[in-house]
């Protein structure tokens, strides 16, 4: 039996496709708990109506609502999947069965549709995903599998918006793995502005859990000059994406740092996504 950790906000039309996933037929048996965290619409309902544990509050924070799910599971390994990715039961499967030895930590391979998604954002997506880190680490998955074990290393919970990097830098290379057998499907934004709103977030969350006391220090993702250069003398088709995410990089990182400095916690949403 493996435990499934869902924290959802406001996740009504993506909810569907992600349960759908893990309960088809022939996956391994398990406990899947839906942590329905600040919604307005439906989402509670539709995991209700699916015949999964619900847990309801009306604080929208995502790591309170991981919290939560921890607290209801049961079972061992546990898996923590965000609610607007796709999972299927065979990949949940494939990760538990990862888990030995020393491993403690699995994710999944990525899967991003670029259909209906603008060029600049594929642009971005391209550089980013030859990424050194972005390929090794398990952040950015939407998904991490641990063993009880492992678990031990994350059950406190922290504050951060930083929940995945957090979970992520909490395991040493030879603790966690990637693995080929498991496959999430996680949808980009379609448009720059709703990619560059991911990226602000995503910069405000690592600045502040990189001055919190106690937070595990941060791999970083490859992303140096000399890494982006040899990259563009591989394949200088890739020169317009580094043009974008250079750029990107540095917005993201000033107006993080600047929000950060604020104290504001705003969870900037992508949108599109989730049409």
């Amino acid at each position: 039996m493996v435990s499934i950790i869902i924290p959802a906000h406001n996740e009504e039309r993506s909810l569907p496709r992600l349960l759908d996933a893990l309960q088809r037929a022939g996956g391994s048996p398990s406990e899947i708990v839906v942590v329905a965290n600040g919604c307005s619409d439906r989402t509670a309902d539709i995991a209700r109506d699916r015949e999964v544990t619900v847990i309801e509050t009306p604080v929208p924070s995502k790591i309170r609502a991981l919290a939560l799910g921890d607290q209801q599971a049961t079972s061992f390994p546990r898996i923590y999947v965000d609610g607007d990715v796709v999972l299927g039961a065979d990949d949940a499967r494939a990760l538990c069965d990862a888990l030995t030895g020393r491993i403690q930590a699995a994710g999944p391979t990525r899967h991003l549709p670029m259909d209906g998604v603008s060029a600049p954002v594929r642009w971005y997506y391209d550089v980013w995903q030859r990424l050194d880190g972005v390929r090794s680490e398990l952040y950015g998955r939407g998904v991490i599998a641990v063993s009880e074990q492992g678990h031990a290393r994350i059950r406190d919970w922290p504050e951060t918006m930083s929940d995945d990097l957090h979970l992520a830098m909490s395991f040493a290379p030879e603790e966690r793995t990637v693995v080929p057998g498991a496959r999430v499907t996680i949808r980009p934004p379609k448009t720059y502005g709703d990619l560059l709103r991911r990226r602000v977030r995503a910069m405000t969350g690592n600045t502040r859990m990189s001055a919190a006391p106690g937070a595990p220090p941060v791999r970083g993702a490859g992303a140096t000059p000399a890494a982006l250069a040899r990259m563009a003398m591989a394949e200088p088709r890739l020169l317009p994406g580094m043009i974008v995410f250079v750029a990107t990089a540095a917005i993201s990182k000033l107006l993080g740092r600047r929000a950060a400095r604020r104290g504001d916690t705003t969870w900037l949403r992508d949108e599109s996504s989730r049409r």
